[in-house]
């Protein structure tokens, strides 16, 4: 089970990476590291996930300084934060950043 402050640390102490999946879907929602930086700081674990064969992992919710949601799945990969994928919350499948459809 992750706990928020521990993602807090790993991306203070820049010890995370994006898998090829996150950065491929950070870059088709215009998002830039530094906002997917700013919402895991600022964010709340919403939802945990069991090992489903890659490991456990969490959704967490966080926000931009703008303003902007931001969801980031994570998970841990040798003592780093992985971040398997990111995306922008929207319409059919969540109601609003906190909420599924």
């Amino acid at each position: 089970m992750f706990e928020i402050k521990w993602i807090q640390d790993k991306i203070s102490k820049d010890e995370y990476y994006f898998s090829k999946h996150g950065d491929q879907e950070r870059k088709n929602d215009n998002l830039t590291i530094s906002e997917v930086e700013e919402a895991l700081l600022n964010g709340i674990i919403l939802e945990q996930y069991e090992d489903t064969g890659r490991g456990e992992s969490c959704l967490v919710v966080g926000f931009t300084i703008f303003g902007k949601p931001i969801h980031i799945v994570c998970g841990e990969m040798e003592g780093e934060l992985a971040i398997i994928t990111v995306y922008i919350p929207s319409p059919p499948k969540f109601k609003n950043p906190y909420e599924r459809g």
